[in-house]
């Protein structure tokens, strides 16, 4: 049976989150790797004052799940293919062996900042659970001729997120909830992510990928936007920046990777997300974030690599 790693993306920080890796000699050496790249004091991106910050919230995420992720891999747990959510791809992307640490560091930095400068203010995130697919595009036809209100993320057959003008936002989670969502709320993100209104960032991240060596993966990358194990350097470049401004089909990429034989998928995270829509998906597979214990998912990572 196949193992995935899974990196999160925005929405799954914490305050204190850096407090929560293990303790381990390569999550030290990540930590000062990164500190050294990025020329700052890093111990301070998980406090709740700099988490207000998009590009904080992202470079915080990423150092996280690339600390335990070498954690892992010096003790011989690696996995059979990655993907990651979001920001979380560039992990995704780095496990694979595609993309360098110290090469990638700098293109979620940047990536964050492109993203708040591009949309300082007025716009924001949404989560809604409890209506179908086809219920979320019915409400969303309106918003979406008035370039108003997007659909974001495909998190589940009944979790969506949408991205845009905050003040459309509340009017739509109002509109969903008198739908009979379960749950319709404001997302703590400060950017309409995953939508045209960040065309600019996916281009500029386009451009900026071309100056970056990238080495043939060993294992598959799961696209964002089109749902594929990706082998090829240029196609995962290509999502790397697209996902950025179209919607990310989270949902469909779980179901790729099950399809493809995985059945323990490790949440490289200080929450668990991504491990709990993968543990209401199906009782034949088992998600596990770390947050739950580093030592538990070496466990079941030694129990499944067994089967």
């Amino acid at each position: 049976m196949s193992i995935a790693f899974l990196c999160p993306g925005q929405g799954s920080q914490q305050p204190g989150m850096f407090e929560q890796l293990p303790d381990h000699p390569y999550v030290q050496k990540t930590l000062q790797e990164a500190e050294d790249i990025l020329q700052t004091d890093i111990s301070l991106f998980d406090t709740k004052a700099q988490l207000q910050s998009t590009t904080t919230v992202q470079l915080a995420l990423f150092i996280w799940s690339m600390a335990v992720y070498r954690a892992f891999k010096s003790e011989g747990y690696t996995p059979d293919m990655a993907a990651g959510h979001s920001v979380g791809a560039f992990g995704a992307a780095v496990i694979t062996g595609a993309l360098a640490f110290r090469d990638a560091l700098p293109l979620v930095q940047k990536r964050g900042e492109w993203m708040e400068k591009q949309h300082p203010s007025g716009y924001g995130m949404g989560v809604v659970t409890g209506l179908s697919y086809r219920q979320m595009t019915t409400l969303l036809e309106e918003y979406e001729r008035d370039e108003t209100m997007y659909l974001a993320n495909v998190n589940a057959d009944d979790q969506f997120t949408i991205s845009g003008e905050v003040s459309t936002l509340e009017s739509f989670l109002t509109a969903a909830a008198a739908e009979g969502a379960r749950k319709a709320e404001r997302l703590n993100v400060a950017v309409p992510s995953h939508c045209v209104l960040m065309k600019e960032v996916s281009e500029k991240m386009e451009s900026a990928l071309q100056t970056v060596s990238f080495s043939s993966p060993t294992i598959p990358y799961a696209g964002n936007t089109k749902p594929r194990a990706l082998l090829n350097t240029e196609k995962m470049k290509d999502d790397l920046a697209e996902s950025i401004s179209h919607t990310v089909r989270w949902n469909e990429v779980m179901h790729l990777y099950y399809e493809r034989g995985a059945r323990l998928f490790i949440e490289l995270s200080p929450q668990a997300v991504l491990s709990d829509l993968i543990n209401k998906q199906s009782s034949e597979i088992r998600g596990i974030s770390v947050s739950h214990g580093y030592e538990d998912c070496c466990l079941l990572m030694e129990r499944y690599s067994l089967k």
